[in-house]
């Protein structure tokens, strides 16, 4: 039996996600660029709408995961930490005769991100009206906080909201959701809601090592509709395919040390033949189990298989959970 999120979290939390990559892709033809070079379709994003995406090489392997926000005159991305060089230096290579400019905003701009099942009401308390904002949603800041954006992001599976602005104006911010009882959160919270949600993290969970649709985010970041783009031609054969040989999934485990990135998976069987390896897994914000990701093979990937962890004090035993 799995333990409820949000039932085990204060009302609202905040995490400072300042060391997260933040892009912003300006110029007229920015979205036909992207659109070229990534998973999913940029072209047909509205303004103020956004989506996740891949950026993956010819051969279909990851480059990184993407949130891409469609502004008025520049595209927002957001991705995992220390991918700003990598990223700009991919797109980069392609841009030939394009108007499209790069400019890495993740050193200019702070990010705090506010989740949980009060999360709107908080901001509406702060005169941030966010209870219409649709999932990838994003609206401008009130001009008299300084706060640039808030996108809508709920990759927690919960009511999440990525605000962005300049240093001094996001630390005032801070300040001001403590004062309506949003909870400054670490980075243990973070690591146990992300997991929880099935959420990879790129350079933790999935590398470039890993095929597109390992990352078990192929309905929210892959559009099979969308025609060429780069790495195009092995995700589409793998789609044909109907599978993949390993897939990201969440286990939930019975308390003990926390396992370590790298742990095998094994059946729990007597012979407990490998099965999958976690890659990355924290305690529950409940603290009642454990939760971790794990790349786990094909034809031991469905929900319900039992599993179990080896560790220092003996085995940890769980389930597969999804996402599914």
């Amino acid at each position: 039996m799995t333990v409820d999120s949000a039932a085990a979290l204060p009302p609202a939390v905040s995490f400072d996600l300042s060391d997260w990559t933040e892009l912003e892709l300006t110029g007229p033809d920015r979205a036909k660029f992207l659109h070229n070079f990534c998973t999913n379709d940029i072209k047909a994003l509205p303004t103020g709408r956004g989506c996740q995406a891949f950026v993956a090489n010819v051969q279909g392997k990851l480059l990184a995961h993407l949130f891409v926000y469609a502004g008025q005159e520049t595209l927002h991305l957001f991705a995992a930490p220390g991918l700003s060089e990598k990223l700009i230096k991919h797109l980069s290579r392609y841009q030939i005769n394009e108007e499209v400019a790069f400019q890495d905003a993740t050193a200019a701009h702070r990010r705090l991100f506010v989740a949980g099942p009060k999360a709107p009401q908080a901001l509406a308390a702060l005169g941030i009206a966010v209870a219409t904002l649709p999932e990838s949603g994003l609206i401008s800041g009130p001009p008299e906080t300084g706060i640039l954006q808030i996108f809508r992001n709920d990759f927690l599976r919960l009511p999440g909201y990525l605000v962005a602005g300049a240093l001094a104006s996001i630390e005032a911010f801070a300040g001001e959701l403590a004062e309506v009882g949003v909870v400054p959160a670490g980075r243990d919270m973070f690591e146990g809601l992300r997991i929880t949600a099935g959420f990879p993290l790129f350079g933790v969970d999935i590398t470039d090592a890993n095929l597109a649709q390992e990352a078990n985010l192929t309905a929210e970041a892959i559009s099979f509709r969308k025609g060429c783009y780069l790495g195009q031609e092995p995700i589409a054969r793998i789609d044909a395919l109907g599978h993949v040989n390993q897939q990201i999934r969440v286990l939930h485990l019975s308390l003990g040390p926390v396992p370590t990135a790298g742990t095998e998976v094994l059946a729990d069987s007597p012979e407990g033949p490998s099965i999958g390896r976690i890659t990355s897994a924290a305690l529950h914000p409940s603290g009642h189990e454990i939760v971790a990701l794990a790349l786990m093979k094909r034809h031991h990937d469905t929900a319900g298989l039992s599993v179990k962890v080896a560790g220092p004090n003996g085995c940890l035993i769980g389930q597969v959970y999804g996402p599914a």
